[in-house]
């Protein structure tokens, strides 16, 4: 028999009743330990990306990563499990997140408790295993508990009732709406049991069934499913041979009841979650409900990170990325102008590290992400939130139109569901039906704008097929097959004409796999074609270009010449990104992989999936690794075998290609191979010298390296020895000794930066000593409100400081015109914030000269346009502050 562990605190709950009083971390491992004691198999928590279900978006349910076990597809050595899982519910059909901050109960990640039979226990031990955890372990008083079961499952009500002695008053039979569970349309379904926990008659609401059940007095914690029957496309229910047991129960909800409070964010874990919320966003009030927003957001993005989804502007990653930009947008509506979401990753560590050791080891990775991501957004939300706040200062009825919200997301990629939340915070709707009017304009244009790359061929369709030579030859002949001008096939093209020529045989390479197309020319007897690309058309080569002279005919023989200097430089470019990917990931890591690239004369572009950005001493060893495969001088090894031979000969699959059964394999020396239908060199010595120009970011997790080689490097490196040159002339120092000098600069500037500060300090000081002079007093409160010429927007913020501590209890509203500009900070004591709001005060003198502000009530910011309206904006401070103290 399980034995409860004593408990140093009881609570007192509402009725008198007593309960004991568990922390979260306490109560998952009394869960896991019963069941445990009861023969279970204690399995860690499986990711939160499902390994089994590429259809689901996230793991959102216990029974999740057993799923092929109650299919039968899976067989473990254990007939009983328990778990602790960690479940995300945004995205797809389970989708909380529009839910969160605005009820007691929803989150987009919680943790399931959950105990599972695989065809060995079944009702009788599931609903006695439940009531004994929940009465006896935990001590829950047997009188505040209500079940429910399906209203045609006869069995367990009689367990309910009669074997464990649940009153019938307290026992409801529900339909199959809310009481039947199925994995899908056919397959394994059966009944429910639900246990709810009645908060008392103090508490609106109903029992489970009856039309007030929408209140908060009866609160479902723990659902039983009984795994019972197979149903059939034509819904015929056929018992299971092995019935089985799926239970959840949400621990948050748990342990709320437990601790004595009614809504989940008031429990444990999350109150020093909200707690370090409030300290990040400099935000007192700890019953905001956007810190309740932030500290449950902070637990899905973490765990989604570790557990490998990184932002991005699809699927999974964009389900994150909309979740971390619903958390930032919360910190900057609580005033807090920098990046502070990351900081909440350790204290998240510290709370569920311990449980979840994952989560640990992943927390440097996890906070450069979040950091990361939020830089990003923070333009966009600067932008799209000042625009939003325009519209809705003049709109006119209680719907945004979707041209607005249109632009908010292409202009200033400021995501739809951002502009939902805010309108929901206002009682505002959504012209939905506008934005995807606005959106298939946008398509429209876009297919118009993407006919064909130019006008030459205008996308007309191709028939048959061209037999490319060009692995092997820069110059053949082949007969014209199509001729195509302005999105029709002719029979001619006449001098003077752009167009597109198709030939039965071409040396011209057709523009894939990154590799652009070929250039050249096509010439007969009296004609001359200037191929500009080279574009694949079905299984043909399109040559687009212009006729040069002459008249090009259907039928008409053409010698094909592709400009052997700029394939040459493709080709030198094509081979180095080869060696790139292999010495990205010898570097960086294996789990690097090619996200796009292009391969130009001129230089290659290679993009890839790395979450942070290249060290410099990072590129310099891919640099060095690629010219030591350079001077290596491996010959070009290419062979043709079926795409598994491919694989198994330890050849990589490029992004963006298309394989058939047979492929194309490229290997150099023991350092790269990869499927691959390119042009390339005959020896890596060709390539010359590499040198990679610039690294970058494209999008969240995703870099890119732009690079050179061959003539392109040389010229490079010659140009930058030039600028070096350049430079040690205007610092008057050699090469050698330009290092030198700038740090000598730079260490003059650092001190001049240094004394400017220390006289903006001094500027404040005395500032602050002047203005409490010029304090009027109003209804005893001393109001200041002037202009300080000169001053940067943190001596305003350092004289209101000072003004602070010196006034005792004050309102003040300091100014300053910068470049145009009007820079505003207003300041109250603490005193006084219940009855005069800094952001109030602040904003009052920026709606008269232009502007908007906000931030914390005891110190706001803003901003404005007109300074002539600022010297009347001023004088009118204390009336203003009279007006608010009535």
């Amino acid at each position: 028999m399980y034995t409860l562990t004593p408990v140093a605190q009881c609570r007192q709950a509402t009725n008198g009743i007593q309960i004991a009083m568990t922390s979260s971390a306490e109560l998952r491992s009394k869960f896991l330990e019963y069941f445990r004691s009861k023969g279970h198999t204690v399995v860690p928590s499986a990711p939160l990306v499902p390994g089994n279900d590429p259809t689901l978006l996230f793991t959102n349910a216990g029974m999740v990563p057993f799923k092929d076990v109650f299919l039968g597809q899976e067989h473990r050595d254990y007939v009983r499990a328990t778990s602790s899982q960690r479940c995300v519910r945004a995205g797809g059909k389970h989708n909380d997140l529009e839910n969160v901050g605005y009820t007691a109960r929803h989150h987009t990640f919680f943790e399931m408790l959950g105990n599972f039979s695989f065809g060995d226990y079944f009702k009788r031990e599931a609903i006695q295993y439940a009531w004994e955890f929940l009465t006896e372990v935990i001590g829950l008083p047997p009188e505040r508990l209500w079940v429910t079961v399906f209203e045609e499952d006869d069995e367990a009500a009689e367990i309910w009732l009669k074997e464990i002695g649940v009153p019938a008053d307290r026992l409801s039979r529900i339909g199959a709406k809310d009481n039947f569970w199925a994995m899908g349309d056919t397959g394994p379904c059966g009944p429910c049991s639900e246990v709810f926990y009645d908060h008392g008659p103090e508490v609106a609401g109903g029992p489970p069934g009856t039309p007030e059940e929408d209140g908060d007095r009866y609160i479902e914690i723990w659902n039983l499913v009984f795994m019972q029957f197979d149903r059939s496309a034509d819904g015929t229910l056929t018992p299971l041979p092995k019935p089985s047991i799926d239970t959840g129960m949400g621990l948050e909800r748990l342990a709320a009841i437990l601790q004595g409070v009614h809504s989940n964010f008031e429990i444990d874990l999350f109150r020093k979650l909200i707690a370090a919320a409030g300290e990040a966003t400099a935000t007192r009030d700890l019953e905001h409900d956007s810190l309740k927003v932030i500290a449950d957001h902070i637990r899905a993005c973490a765990f989604l990170i570790t557990d490998g989804v990184m932002p991005s502007n699809e699927g999974r990653g964009y389900v994150l990325r909309r979740i971390i930009r619903r958390a930032v947008r919360h910190g900057y509506k609580l005033g807090q102008p920098e990046v502070f979401f990351h900081r909440l990753v350790a204290p998240l560590v510290q709370e569920m590290g311990e449980a979840y050791p994952e989560l640990a080891e992943a927390q440097a990775q996890v906070e450069r992400t979040l950091r990361r991501e939020e830089e990003q957004f923070r333009e966009t939300l600067d932008l799209g939130l000042g625009l939003l706040e325009g519209v809705l200062d003049e709109l006119a009825g209680d719907e945004i139109p979707g041209e607005t919200i249109f632009k908010l997301y292409d202009t200033f990629g400021f995501p739809v569901d951002l502009t939902n939340d805010i309108a929901r915070e206002r009682n505002l709707r959504l012209d939905m039906v506008g934005f995807d009017r606005e959106m298939d304009k946008q398509r429209e244009r876009a297919r118009a704008a993407s006919q064909f790359k130019t006008a030459h061929a205008g996308g007309v369709q191709v028939e048959g097929a061209s037999d490319f030579t060009g692995y092997d030859h820069l110059r053949d002949q082949g007969v014209v097959t199509g001729l195509f001008t302005e999105g029709r096939s002719v029979q001619q093209l006449e001098a003077g004409q752009t167009g597109m020529v198709v030939m039965d045989r071409t040396p011209f390479y057709a523009e894939s796999g990154g590799q652009v197309g070929d250039a050249g020319e096509l010439i007969a007897d009296g004609a001359h074609f200037i191929v500009e690309d080279t574009q694949k058309q079905g299984q043909a080569h399109g040559h687009l270009g212009r006729v040069e002279q002459g008249v090009i005919r259907v039928g008409d023989s053409l010698q094909a010449l592709v400009d052997a200097a700029r394939r040459q430089a493709v080709v030198l470019n094509h081979s180095a990104t080869h060696l790139l990917h292999a010495a990205l990931r010898e570097v960086l890591g294996k789990h690097v992989t090619q996200k796009g690239s292009l391969v130009a004369p001129d230089r290659l572009r290679f993009d890839f999936s790395h979450p942070e950005p290249v060290t410099a001493e990072q590129q310099e060893r891919i640099e060095r690794m690629v010219n030591a495969q350079i001077r290596a001088n491996a010959a070009a090894d290419i062979r043709h075998m079926g795409y598994d031979e491919a694989i198994d000969f330890g050849a990589m699959a490029l992004f963006g290609e298309k394989y058939g059964d047979e492929v194309r394999v490229l290997r150099f020396g023991d350092f790269s191979t990869e499927l691959c239908g390119g042009t390339h060199v005959q020896r890596t010595g060709d390539i010359g010298f590499f040198k990679i120009i610039v690294e970058t970011s494209v999008a969240s997790g995703i870099r890119r390296i732009e690079a050179v080689t061959g003539e392109r490097a040389v010229s490079w490196a010659e140009e930058q020895a030039a600028r070096i040159a350049d430079i040690g002339g205007l610092l008057r120092a050699s090469p050698d000794n330009i290092r030198v000098k700038v740090e000598q600069l730079l260490e003059r500037n650092r001190q001049a930066e240094r004394d400017l500060e220390r006289l903006k300090q001094k500027l404040a000081s005395q500032s602050g000593g002047d203005l409490a002079s010029q304090a009027v007093d109003v209804n005893g409160i001393k109001v200041v409100a002037s202009l300080m010429e000169g001053a940067d927007a943190k001596t305003l913020r350092d004289a209101v400081d000072q003004l602070k501590n010196t006034l005792g209890s004050a309102a003040i509203l300091l100014a300053t015109v910068e470049d145009g500009k009007v820079r505003l900070v207003a300041g109250v004591t603490k005193d006084l914030t219940c009855r005069i709001k800094a952001g109030d005060l602040v904003n009052s003198v920026a709606g008269q000269v232009g502007g908007k502000g906000g931030g914390r009530p005891d110190l706001a910011q803003a901003g404005g346009t007109d300074p002539s309206a600022l010297p009347q904006a001023i004088a009118g401070v204390s009336d203003w502050v009279r007006n608010s103290l009535q």
